[in-house]
């Protein structure tokens, strides 16, 4: 079942930049933010905590993954919307079952959480992502 909005992801050429006019804006302490890289899908990360949510700034790293196509096609902005599941296996199967197509098999991203996107052909053109917490997982 999805219980939450996990993050919101927004794509940025700098994450220093990004991260100061977010945390301006936001009001939010810097001593919480929590930045990382994650090779696999080849960005540096700063998520910012609001109440249970988060929003997430992504900084490619290089040219070829897929944040860096997508700053060169569409330019910055809102890169997904993440919805948070406590069975990432089951919520895959169920929206399959529904033809929404996973984009490859769940794996791990940031801060260890289990992860899957859907195709945006089959969600209106936004890319989602289905997020199971680390301490959820089966």
């Amino acid at each position: 079942m999805i219980n939450r909005i996990d993050h919101i992801a927004i794509a940025v050429q700098d994450l220093d930049v990004a991260l100061g006019t977010f945390l301006n804006v936001l009001g939010c302490d810097p001593a919480s933010v929590v930045i990382e890289e994650v090779p696999a899908e080849k960005v540096r990360v700063a998520f910012i905590t609001i109440g249970e949510s988060h929003i997430e700034l992504l900084e490619p790293i290089g040219q070829e993954g897929p944040v860096s196509k997508f700053i060169a096609k569409n330019g910055e902005g809102m890169h997904h919307i993440a919805l948070a599941t406590d069975n990432i296996g089951k919520e895959t199967e169920r929206v399959t079952a529904l033809g929404i197509n996973p984009l490859g098999e769940p794996s791990t991203g940031a801060g260890g959480k289990q992860i899957v996107f859907l195709h945006p052909r089959q969600t209106n053109r936004v890319l989602l992502e289905l997020v199971e917490p680390k301490d959820h997982h089966h």
